[in-house]
């Protein structure tokens, strides 16, 4: 019997992206929804599930879905394509539009997926830095995407995990300069005061990635779809697994439409917390940068991050340790949770510091 051949150094996500999950009362480290969904969705999943025939594969095209997500951006079925989470639709990007001999443009400090999926189909990362307040800088942009000439382009906005939405033009310019496709990871895109969504179309190579897991408070599921021209979701069908999405998952997001005025209250509701939190966190021995997403990048002043983060799990109150990655030398990212979570947190935190 020959020997287990051992997987190719490059094929793990490494980078140590991975959050830790332990039990705390208080977490705060993933930017989930701190609320669950409405009770009315719950209801209504379990009432339909019943009547889901698993002895036969799911709608491999997934229509249901597209045509409510179509409806909810006033674009066409054809320009939606759903996969298990953002994260499959990122994958299923760079297989399309990656691979040896190409290259994927991201701007640090960024989602790290971004770059980790990138190398893992085998796409190089052409890497350029954001400005001092972590937006795009023009200048450095069209620098990377000359020297580079990426097949796609990632913007991340709000920028996970610094906070900051692009300012308005920011997208159609980076348009405007990349050669490929330009992605824009828009996980926070509720949040945000705007959206690349209204420049979608056939004739504009930029696609817009959104996820079911943080507003839609249903982060279990893993649902995320992309919006973009028609040819790029027909060759992102042309990579997807055979009835990659299952019945439940289609049905789930479905039925989650219906509940869109609940969901914005629910974004509203999250956002004026943040800025509550945040106007907390200023008044501790604390450096915060603004956001327009669920979660506030922060740096402790008076102590190491790693120490802060340690002391904090001590109290049962978990966060992000982002001390480790590009550009990030001694932060650290809290979830906006709860009220009540949120003041556990910061009681936590002034006693640490």
């Amino acid at each position: 019997m020959g020997a287990l051949i051992p997987p190719r150094a490059d094929q793990g996500l490494g980078g140590g992206y991975h959050s830790p999950q332990v039990h705390v009362s208080v977490r705060l480290n993933t930017n989930e929804s701190p609320y669950p969904p409405p009770p009315g969705w719950v209801e209504a999943l379990a009432r339909e599930v019943a009547g889901v025939p698993f002895n036969r594969y799911p709608d491999r095209g997934a229509h249901a879905l597209r045509e409510g997500l179509a409806e909810l951006h006033g674009v066409r079925p054809d320009q939606v394509f759903v996969a298990n989470g953002s994260n499959e639709v990122l994958q299923t990007l760079l297989l399309a539009y990656g691979g040896p001999g190409r290259s994927a443009a991201v701007f640090e400090p960024t989602y790290a997926l971004h770059s980790h999926i990138a190398r893992l189909t085998g796409t190089a990362v052409a890497v350029g830095e954001r400005a001092p307040d972590f937006l795009l800088d023009p200048v450095e942009v069209k620098r990377v995407i000359t020297e580079s000439e990426p097949a796609v382009t990632f913007v991340c906005s709000p920028n996970n995990p610094t906070g900051r939405s692009e300012p308005a033009g920011a997208v159609a310019g980076v348009v405007e300069l990349a050669p490929g496709l330009v992605v824009v990871d828009e996980a926070y895109g509720q949040f945000s005061p705007r959206s690349a969504l209204e420049l979608v179309g056939d004739d504009v190579p930029l696609a817009v990635v959104r996820t079911y897991s943080k507003t839609w408070a249903m982060a279990a599921a893993r649902l995320g779809y992309l919006v973009g021209p028609a040819p790029v979701v027909a060759a992102l069908e042309s990579r997807a697994l055979p009835y990659h999405l299952d019945a439940v998952k289609q049905l789930a997001g479905r039925l989650a439409l219906r509940y869109r005025p609940e969901m914005e209250a629910r974004v509203a509701a999250i956002a004026a917390e943040r800025d509550r939190l945040a106007g907390a966190l200023a008044a501790l021995d604390v450096e915060c940068w603004p956001s327009d997403a669920n979660f506030l990048l922060f740096r402790p002043l008076g102590a190491p991050a790693r120490r802060v983060w340690q002391g904090l799990l001590d109290r049962s109150v978990l966060v992000r340790d982002c001390s480790a990655w590009p550009r990030l030398d001694g932060c650290l990212r809290v979830t906006v949770g709860t009220p009540e979570e949120d003041d556990t947190f910061l009681a936590a935190l002034a006693e640490v510091l």
